[in-house]
């Protein structure tokens, strides 16, 4: 203790100013951020403490309740003022705390100064919308109302039909106020989350100081800052993992506790339906030397000509009752599973081996999530560092947290579900594959880095085929070393080479015998045998879904809208006079990624790098990043489809590639000159919109996720944000 105390004490006087100058950032940032929650956050308290409450309880046509609660029924739902006669600018539902919570839709009407009549929605104006209230929120409680003087007539319409939230009545009304004052209410979570983003503007702002300090000339304090801002982003990514507690799949006595068994510290619990058990299932089949599912396929599935046929499928649900697995493979009888197998072998069977329970897939994908940060922060640590001699802090961070948010991986944490699971690990492996493998072409003895990154890379098949890929990258990387200088002829060569390929030959043999062990095929992996919106055994290829595909996934604007979080899912149109698979999706990464618009300048960028080295690994790098992003983006649509998910398989390619570009471009610009002070305000500008596009789409309400699963508490997330309501 009296070292370390000791040791302390010699880093604070070593550092005295440059603490002391933290300190006092530190503190203007968080009086700022204080500032802003208590006046501008909480404007309507203060705008509100001087108006005069109305309790309209006695005004009301509702039913009263022994205790003095209004009754709202499904009958009984509309609360009409026949005359006000005051101004009213907001009316509090105040919700009893005693019944089960639920999102109410609420419908306003209202006459005033300049309307005589009930207005609504016309052809050239739009009336009062549809408004929510969370029964347990109280912030949602408080509806702001902008009529024209005093309103006279008024018409609450609790429980209003807007044909998708659903309401359970009766519902029970403490009492109905006009012209509440609204009580004060400091969020911590706003004034973290407004903290953080002052600091993040603060710490990228031209001038400073990380765009002075290159990696190279101070490597321990910029190792720091990397690991700092890689454990931000973890911790970051798994508290939104577990927000959507409907997915988690793991309770304790405070957390899912509706699924908690009461004893254990954590236990876990089946969530997703039937469906989203298929990797657990599986684990427990190959307990018993089982490679199918062992759930029994109902007969009328066994006896059909073609179970591929969705509609046909539909059609025997309905004569018998007797439902299917969705999403599985059918094959000759039996369920498998098409999804790659590592996950199983990785979580999911030791799990069971030694619990006797199913591993929750969201921890999984939490783990991935892990490794990813930490693999990608690793790798583009040692290319900065060891092939750009000029790059400062601020650039490498900036593009760090550019390709971290922007990659698609946050979406997988959104729904971390068994389709998420196997793309993020197979994005963890891509990275950790091309760490070892970077680590080695410089190393002395690479031959076990080697074998780790081509082991990493070979585990890729097993989870996500499409992202093997990225193992094409060997070539600008190995070819030089290997067959033009001939090192692969010496026998130091021969024994690296073989290292480069063993995992290779070792795992697709594993994987091959697992495919033929199942479908008589080597290379049959079972996609074509699932059970989905489509009959894949004759999807085939198809060139008039290209053209679709790529706009929607690389070009396609987003669709906007006034509401917060703003985004909603695009249209979608297409000349293709056929079947097209398609989800909701968000716009096209070259629309809401700004960074990526340097990709068209890739030849004059690379130019600059051939000038300065002989070499063109960089740009075969680059090269290849890009056909490789495209060619998944086609492969994708072409196989299965155009889904938001997917957007993880390719995005990555596309940043990488960007990445290193923007890496040359900072390589050849001198600080203090016009260009560079034009590159550093740019730069954050172009990161901050892709990240800003991401945290907008991830808290974008879509079905399954927590804002269908628990509304209230989405409500509650949206009152965070939409203060001003």
């Amino acid at each position: 203790m009296h070292a370390f105390l000791t040791l302390l004490g010699e880093f604070i006087a070593t550092h005295h100013a440059r603490l002391r100058h933290f300190a006092k950032v530190a503190c203007v940032i968080l009086l700022c951020a204080a500032a802003l929650e208590v006046v501008v956050f909480n404007f309507n308290h203060w705008r509100s403490l001087t108006w005069q409450p109305i309790t309209a309880n006695e005004q009301s046509n509702l039913q009263e309740t022994a205790d003095e609660r209004l009754r709202i029924s499904a009958i009984d739902n509309t609360i009409e003022f026949d005359y006000v006669g005051v101004p009213v600018h907001n009316i509090k539902l105040d919700f009893s705390g005693n019944q089960s919570a639920q999102n109410v839709p609420v419908k306003i009407w209202f006459t005033d100064d300049a309307h005589s009549t009930y207005f609504d929605d016309d052809e050239y104006t739009a009336g009062v919308p549809v408004t929510y209230v969370s029964t347990n929120n109280e912030e949602s409680k408080y509806l702001n109302i902008n009529a024209s003087g005093s309103v006279y007539k008024l018409r609450i319409q609790v429980g209003v039909d807007d044909g998708e939230t659903k309401v359970t009545y009766p519902l029970y009304l403490s009492k109905v106020v006009l012209n509440a004052p609204e009580p004060f209410s400091f969020s911590g979570e706003r004034f973290l989350f407004a903290a953080c983003i002052m600091a993040l503007i603060y710490a990228f702002r031209p001038k400073s100081s990380l765009y002075r300090t290159q990696l190279r000339e101070h490597p321990r304090r910029t190792k720091i800052a990397v690991i700092g801002v890689a454990a931000v982003e973890i911790w970051v990514g798994a508290a939104f993992l577990l927000f959507g507690t409907n997915l988690v799949g793991v309770a304790t006595q405070h957390y899912n506790s509706g699924s908690w068994d009461g004893m254990s510290v954590v236990n876990v619990f089946e969530c997703g339906g039937e469906n989203a058990q298929q990797y657990a299932e599986l684990a427990k089949s190959m307990t018993h030397g089982k490679l199918y599912l062992e759930e029994e396929p109902p007969n009328w599935l066994q006896n059909m000509d073609d179970p591929y046929d969705r509609g046909a499928r539909d059609q025997l649900v309905k004569e018998t009752g007797e439902n299917y697995l969705w999403d599985t493979a059918y094959y000759e009888g039996h369920y498998y599973v098409y999804f790659g197998v590592v996950p199983v072998l990785l979580f999911y069977l030791p799990f069971y081996l030694v619990t006797g329970a199913n591993f929750p897939t969201a921890i999984g994908v939490l783990i991935g999530m892990v490794f990813f940060i930490a693999g990608l922060s690793a790798l583009l640590d040692r290319f900065a560092r060891y092939h750009f001699k000029r790059m400062t802090t601020g650039v490498f961070l900036l593009l760090q947290i550019a390709i971290v948010t922007c990659c698609g991986m946050p979406y997988l944490l959104k729904f971390p579900t068994f389709y998420s699971l196997p793309i993020m690990l197979a994005l963890a492996f891509s990275v950790w594959g091309l760490y070892f493998w970077m680590v080695g072409r410089s190393h002395k003895r690479p031959e076990g880095f080697y074998l780790a990154g081509s082991l990493c890379m070979a585990l890729v098949v097993g989870c996500r085929p499409q992202l093997v890929l990225l193992s094409f990258l060997a070539f600008p990387l190995f070819w030089r070393m290997y067959i033009t200088e001939g090192r692969i002829r010496t026998v130091a060569g021969a024994r690296q080479f073989a290292c480069l390929i063993a995992p290779y030959i070792v795992v697709c043999a594993g994987i091959m015998w697992y495919n033929k062990a199942r479908f008589g095929s080597l290379f049959d992996f079972g996609a074509n045998y699932n059970l989905t919106v489509n009959d894949m055994t004759k999807r085939g290829m198809a060139v008039g879904r290209i053209a679709p595909a790529l706009f929607a996934y690389l070009f396609q604007t987003p669709a906007t809208t006034g509401v917060f979080p703003y985004l909603q899912a695009v249209a979608f149109d297409t000349t293709y006079l056929g079947q097209t698979v398609k989800e909701a999706t968000f716009g096209g990464i070259f629309a809401v990624l700004p960074i990526l618009w340097v990709l068209p300048f890739a030849r004059r960028i690379l130019q600059m790098r051939i000038n300065q080295r002989k070499t063109r690994t960089v740009a075969g790098v680059i090269g290849v990043l890009i056909g490789i992003g495209v060619l998944i983006a086609v492969a994708d649509a072409e196989m299965a489809g155009i889904l938001q998910r997917y957007f993880a398989d390719f995005s990555i390619m596309f940043l990488m590639a960007a990445v290193l570009l923007l890496f040359i471009v900072n390589e050849n610009i001198e600080n203090g000159s016009k260009a560079h002070e034009v590159f550093v305000r740019v730069l954050p500008v172009a990161v901050a919109v892709g990240v800003a596009y991401t945290v907008l789409l991830c808290i974008t309400a879509e079905t399954g996720w927590v804002s269908d699963a628990y509304p209230w508490a989405y409500q509650g997330l949206l009152e965070t944000f939409q203060f001003w309501t």
